[in-house]
């Protein structure tokens, strides 16, 4: 820092904030300039990576702009591991160009390479496919999950796939359509059940309803002719945070213009990126989500009858949002799970098993960009992605907690996954009955003006969209021209260049307690607290007047809600094939109690013994992996471990006293094998510390069976709450094992010793 020269404080601040404000323009003029460079490029992406395109979308039977490429791990990153799954991050096509979730070192991709697994993106090009639907980018998706899992058979276990805010909701349809495809689903940031929130907040669910529906949609994209400029979806995105879009974010760059500016201009070359969507498309995701909110209540039909169903899927779904996020905040990320599934034993008996963790504060794009969460939460999922493959159907919530004991390679953070119910979703927030009314009104008065405007006015308009017209509305979009206009395509600033050269050769920067700079935070300060007010105030209005507009008698009597008899939405019920598949499951685990060996009973005893804990550690699963090297990768390998699992667990809910009473069956004779294994059951039990007395209790119990030739059979266990049948859903009855053909089975009552 220069002195303030003297007496001549303000000087010396007019001097800086001129010099301050060249160098400013000049950042302007490189941001505009990599912007008109962007745009030619049909690869445009913000990765920090290297990469190699392995399947394009323009080779599918229905052609789409997305391609799927192998990332290159940098130098010095140890090569992958071919037995470690593979892992494919999807970037949203929300107007921005693809690369936001490889966008830095600390991130997504880089979390993920740095834990030894080979990495795919899926991006795409700025222009839409002739004809390309949402139904072809999910089928797309589907098939890109595919190829990287035939590159990679040996792996231990499916691709994990992470879907970036509109593109979670994108891989959830193609993983309900082609759950074979795909290992664990990351969810980051993804809204999926649109009508959902917290009174006061998010107020982006209201913004259809305000502009009576869709109709807006479809004349933007006629104006088009065809074509839904993506620069669209930015503006609204900006316009969710006046205070940021129209002063902070540029003051920000402006009061620290030496040090900024590199970071500034990288995250606009990704945010000013646009891509166009068609019209088609831009449609299918207003009228079928936003409007309809069809995923989350299994409504969703495609064009040749597929009907996407979340129920379907059966990989582990990892939702990942925050409360800090108003874009889509917890309630609009995991309301879906409460739309689907009544109760938890009607999740467990669709064999779901689903994770969440709700960050305190990050914003939006925080989310797939922030390095501290990369390094924190991303890593942690990266790293325990087998353990939560393996996790029993349920519904469970990952807690960090931190580690200081942990060695250097396993990092700072040590994950627990808790057994949670489907009330403990309700404190992020959901939809009431009220709003359930309201937003079904709105989607019938979207779904009406819509037609009214396709028979009165999308035939002019369409005919008003002629190239020239719709080059030249692009060109003046707002959101282009506050970067062309500071480029050097605009003559008038040809001078920039050299004064911000002469501005840098000459900084004289000030300390940072002058006079001037002070007065400059505190206007600073009073503007973005005025936008901050005017963003509350407007928010609070259009909250209150959708909810007073699409409550009134009126317009629920005009739209049918208030006369119908059924729920404004409908819940997927059980049907009778699931029910019937359901006895068919239970009756077959019954039956198979006895059957299995040493894997089998091991695993049943561990279930048993940790039950009463409600939660899974990656320090127990560690010890867990130890025991699949006990026998073997190739004999034991993750799907059948899993399945395993699953099918142990489901003995227990179905009936916990007879699986307990039948265990001693799959002992062998040989003592040592079962000192063996009861060993290993221990140290598994241990292994998070002293465990409650209850557990400790079960774990005497087991000794007892493991360990003591010809012992009794264990006491039942005290009655649990009642658990339905109904969660030996989706379990095949395993093929007998060849140990258990050579044991000799104990006398039981139910084998008629």
């Amino acid at each position: 820092m220069t002195p303030d020269l003297g007496p001549f404080p303000w000087g010396a601040y007019a001097l800086d904030a001129w010099q301050r404000s060249v160098i400013f323009l000049d950042v302007l003029r490189a941001r505009g300039n990599a912007f008109l460079e962007h745009e030619d490029d049909p690869m445009r992406n913000v990765l920090d990576f290297g990469f190699e395109v392995v399947m394009d979308g323009r080779d599918l039977p229905r052609p789409v702009n997305y391609w799927v490429a192998r990332v290159t791990p940098p130098a010095g990153t140890l090569p992958a591991d071919p037995l470690n799954r593979a892992f494919i991050v999807i970037d949203p096509r929300a107007g921005h160009g693809p690369g936001i979730g490889g966008f830095k070192a600390d991130s997504e991709i880089g979390v993920a390479m740095a834990a030894g697994h080979p990495c795919y993106f899926v991006g795409f090009r700025p222009e839409p496919e002739p004809g390309q639907t949402i139904e072809d980018v999910v089928r797309a998706i589907a098939a890109f999950a595919e190829e990287v899992g035939h590159r990679h058979q040996v792996a231990d276990g499916k691709p994990v796939a992470i879907g970036n805010c509109q593109a979670g909701w994108a891989l959830l349809m193609a993983a309900a359509i082609r759950p074979e495809a795909f290992g664990p689903l990351l969810i980051a940031g993804a809204p999926v059940s649109y009508w959902a929130g917290v009174p006061g907040k998010a107020p982006m669910r209201y913004l259809g309803g305000l502009l009576g529906g869709s109709w807006l949609t479809a004349m933007t994209g006629d104006l088009g002719g065809g074509i839904f400029d993506g620069a669209w979806l930015v503006s609204n995105f900006e316009s969710g945070n006046p205070a940021n879009t129209y002063w902070t974010k540029q003051y920000e760059v402006w009061a620290d213009v030496d040090s900024a500016a590199d970071r500034y201009l990288g995250f606009e070359k990704w945010w000013g990126g646009h891509v166009k969507l068609n019209a088609a498309e831009m449609q299918f995701i207003v009228d079928e989500l936003f409007v309809g909110n069809r995923l989350a209540t299994g409504e969703l039909t495609f064009s040749d009858g597929t009907r996407v169903d979340l129920r379907a899927v059966t990989s582990p779904i990892i939702v990942f949002c925050s409360e800090g996020d108003d874009i889509t905040p917890p309630a609009q990320a995991l309301s879906w799970i409460t739309d689907l599934y009544p109760d938890l034993n009607d999740l467990r008996t669709h064999g779901q098993t689903i994770v969440y963790s709700v960050h305190g504060s990050i914003g939006h794009l925080g989310i797939f960009v922030s390095g501290g969460v990369a390094r924190k939460e991303h890593a942690e999922f990266a790293s325990n992605m087998d353990m939560i493959d393996v996790l029993p159907p349920g519904l469970y919530e990952a807690v960090l907690h931190p580690d200081n004991d942990a060695p250097k390679d396993h990092g700072a953070w040590l994950a627990t996954f808790e057994a949670r119910d489907m009330s403990d979703l309700a404190v992020h927030g959901g939809t009431s009955p009220e709003d359930e009314k309201r937003f079904a009104a709105m989607r019938r008065v979207s779904e009406t003006n819509l037609a009214l405007y396709r028979e009165f006015a999308q035939p002019a308009l369409q005919k008003l969209a002629t190239p020239a017209v719709t080059t030249v509305s692009a060109q003046l979009h707002p959101a282009r021209l506050t970067y062309t206009m500071f480029s050097d395509r605009n003559p008038w600033m040809g001078w920039v260049r050299w004064a911000a050269e002469m501005a840098r050769s000459n900084r004289t920067p000030v300390a940072e307690d002058n006079p001037g700079r002070a007065a400059e935070r505190q206007v600073s300060q009073l503007v973005t607290q005025t936008l901050e007010a005017y963003g509350r105030q407007r928010d609070a209005f259009s909250e209150q007047f959708f909810q007073k507009f699409y409550a009134s008698p009126l317009v629920q009597a005009a739209t049918g809600v208030a006369a119908a008899s059924a729920p404004p939405r409908l819940r997927p019920g059980d049907s009778p094939d699931h029910q019937q598949f359901i006895a068919l499951a239970t009756e077959r685990l019954r039956a198979g109690m006895t059957e299995g060996g040493l894997r089998e009973a091991v695993l049943r005893a561990l279930l048993w013994v940790r039950l009463p804990l409600a939660l899974a550690d990656e320090r127990s699963f560690g010890v867990i992996r130890r025991l699949r090297r006990e026998y073997g990768v190739q004999s034991l390998p993750l799907p059948e471990f899993k399945r395993i699992v699953r099918q142990q667990f489901f003995m227990l809910m179905i009936d916990e006293a007879r699986a307990i009473e039948t265990l001693p069956a799959l002992l062998p004779d040989n003592a040592e094998e079962r000192a063996g294994a009861f060993a290993m059951l221990q140290a598994v039990v241990n292994s998070a510390g002293a465990p409650p007395e209850e557990v400790r209790a079960r774990l005497l119990a087991m000794e007892q069976v493991f360990l003591v030739e010809e012992a009794p059979a264990p006491v039942a266990p005290e009655p649990r709450r009642p658990v339905v049948e109904a969660v030996a859903a989706r379990v095949s009855r395993p093929a007998k094992m060849v140990a258990t053909a050579r044991r000799r089975v104990r006398p039981t009552p139910e084998t008629g010793g």
